[in-house]
């Protein structure tokens, strides 16, 4: 089969699409032909050499996954031959404390697919039964590739992070990335008053779909300025930050007193310096998040259902072509996500 690795990391990657022996499923394991295979910043930053903790670079990239399980091997019960089926982002135990409390993305001897273990840049691959999820009808193989990231991550840190609450505030930074677009209809869908920033005027028309009226488009005027103008100085009571260092500053300034400021993303691999205070006399809390379970998977596949989630995807990529996607996502040139297709 072909798959896809990173020769040598750089702003400029060399990738190596390789033939490489089709896997095949063991006990308990199911075999998959990927129909789709979301580009995620994760992978890009590995692919520039951004990020290395933990990262085995003889590995295949790829954690957003979808396809066709193509055959099983013995005691599989719950899928079968010619299902469709989305993947959780890591491979879990299922019986350490951590995946029995519903956090299998944290998983104490897991490894996350595309970074530990070979993920989805392929035309196949082997994940235990335990690590699929079958396809409701109505949501199609090539929207699941992103199910599980970027739309369960964002719900996640809406959700079970953030807490957010109906009528809250929520400003949604790198509005036009696959993290940013989601997470917008994510809180509408929480019934939160929602706004999102972006620097690329080029992502407003489709945004306004998503929050109209409140697409902020930063440049000359710091956007934080722009939504202490839209909530009357009261800042946002949520703030999902997709993007990291590069507007850190300017989101944390947005963040209304008892705010709580979620960091999803770092895009550029910086570091930040600022103020205590900034976060003491806001009463602010600042956490990370990262990840989704299989229960936020299944609730996105239950909101696409109900029409409250559209998935976006703007580019599909014949795995040969990679070095194409990259670009679109490095240089911010797609809206919402950039998929391969084997």
């Amino acid at each position: 089969m072909k798959a896809l690795f990173v020769k040598t990391p750089g702003d400029d990657p060399e990738l190596d699409l390789r033939d490489v022996e089709t896997p095949v499923p063991g006990h308990g394991e199911a075999l998959v032909k990927v129909s789709s295979a979301g580009v995620c910043s994760h992978d890009v930053a590995i692919m520039r050499g951004l990020l290395r903790r933990g990262v085995d670079l003889d590995v295949i990239l790829g954690h957003e996954i979808s396809g066709i399980v193509d055959a099983v091997g013995s005691e599989v019960e719950g899928i079968a031959v010619g299902d469709a089926v989305v993947s959780t982002l890591t491979v879990f135990c299922g019986e350490c404390d951590r995946c029995l409390s519903g956090h299998e993305y944290r998983c104490r001897t897991g490894h996350g697919l595309g970074h530990g273990v070979n993920g989805g840049f392929a035309e196949y691959i082997v994940l235990p039964e335990r690590c699929l999820i079958p396809l409701p009808e109505g949501v199609s193989v090539e929207q699941a590739s992103i199910v599980a990231c970027p739309m369960g991550v964002a719900l996640q840190a809406l959700k079970d992070v953030a807490r957010v609450r109906p009528g809250e505030t929520v400003l949604v930074t790198g509005a036009g990335g696959g993290l940013g677009i989601h997470a917008l209809q994510i809180a509408a869908a929480l019934g939160a008053q929602v706004m999102g920033a972006t620097y690329s005027e080029d992502k407003l028309t489709l945004l306004e779909r998503f929050a109209p009226g409140q697409v902020i488009l930063g440049g000359e005027l710091d956007f934080s300025e722009l939504v202490l103008a839209f909530t009357e100085d009261q800042g946002a009571d949520v703030v999902i930050d997709t993007v990291g260092s590069a507007v850190f500053y300017s989101a944390l300034r947005s963040l209304g007193q008892f705010g709580r400021m979620v960091l999803l993303g770092e895009v550029e691999g910086g570091r930040v310096s600022f103020n205590l205070t900034e976060v003491i006399f806001r009463d602010a809390a600042i956490r990370g998040s990262s990840g989704a379970s299989k229960a936020h998977i299944t609730q996105v596949l239950d909101l696409i259902l109900d029409g409250k989630l559209e998935p976006v995807i703007s580019h599909r990529v014949p795995l040969s072509d990679a070095k194409d996607a990259y670009h679109l996502v490095r240089d911010r040139e797609s809206i919402g996500r950039v998929v391969l297709v084997p």
